[in-house]
């Protein structure tokens, strides 16, 4: 049966609890794994955007820079990609919650000051400055975990004699949730609210197939946590390999994914596939209720 969710509040936006909350991927960069720069213009992005909220999504997730490894990209430009573009979608959906995915404080309190209600820190705390942007402005934040990767490493390098990094952990279960719950008192105690901090065990990131495939089996220990969960495991390489099949093959294998760990009580879902997502969490919060 699925879990009781934590209420979860962003800059004073209250959240369903009724069911997973899905937060819809929006790239302002020309490189992105899966939609290989579909958005980066402004227009395909504010059409892109449009169309999530239409298909259902609670929160778009606006990124300037690819997760990955690529060219640099600094402060300036991921600014100019990102800032005028939450400021438009700000003053287009009013009611809409709005994240950006960025580790860089300076781009944080930009995005802020034009209206985001979230700061996705996909990097770890890689800018320690960045939560305590989230806390002047009572913005959300995500506490994610990548295993001690290096900023802008590819999410899931295979070992090579120039980068032997390759993900160890004695249980990664337990591991995960030590660096998270303790992530996540730490950015209450900076001052964020506590309504508004998500962990985000981070697919892919510092983990191999098998270490994300032993997370997702345990997910309730994830949720037993408390904390709300944010799952971002949207057409990845944990689904990819799991089945054998390309990005763009993905969508089965991702909503079961999604339908395992809803089930389990996660509280967001970050998706390529908003209406798909969303009709499967709902689907799971119908499914599961006993009367």
């Amino acid at each position: 049966m699925t879990s009781h969710r934590p209420e979860v509040v962003f800059r004073g936006r209250r959240m369903p609890g009724d069911r997973a909350l899905v937060m819809a991927i929006v790239n302002r960069t020309p490189d992105s794994f899966y939609d290989k720069g579909a958005t980066f213009a402004e227009d395909a992005a504010r059409e892109a955007v449009d169309r999530a909220v239409a298909a259902g999504a609670d929160i778009v997730d606006i990124g300037g820079v690819k997760a990955g490894e690529g060219p640099e990209i600094d402060v300036d430009e991921e600014s100019r990609r990102v800032v005028p573009f939450v400021a438009e979608v700000r003053e287009r959906h009013p009611g809409l919650v709005i994240s950006v995915d960025t580790w860089r404080h300076e781009v944080g309190r930009q995005v802020c000051e034009a209206g985001a209600d979230l700061l996705n820190d996909t990097w770890a705390g890689a800018d320690p400055k960045l939560v305590e942007v989230a806390a002047e402005f009572g913005a959300g934040y995500v506490c994610s975990h990548v295993g001690g990767m290096p900023l802008r490493t590819d999410p899931y390098p295979a070992p090579t004699p120039e980068r032997p990094f390759w993900p160890r952990y004695d249980d990664v279960v337990a591991e995960v949730l030590a660096e998270l719950t303790t992530a996540a008192e730490r950015t209450v105690a900076a001052g964020v609210p506590r309504g508004g901090v998500l962990i985000d065990p981070t697919f892919d990131f510092g983990k191999s197939t098998r270490h994300g495939l032993e997370l997702l089996r345990h997910f309730d220990r994830l949720v037993a946590t408390g904390w709300p969960v944010l799952v971002a495991l949207s057409n990845k390489d944990l689904i990819g390999e799991t089945l054998d099949v390309e990005a763009r093959d993905r969508l089965a294998g991702t909503l079961a994914a999604t339908a395992i760990a809803a089930h389990a009580g996660a509280a967001v879902f970050r998706a390529h596939n908003v209406r798909e997502t969303r009709e499967a969490v709902a689907a799971v919060a119908g499914l599961s209720t006993v009367d």
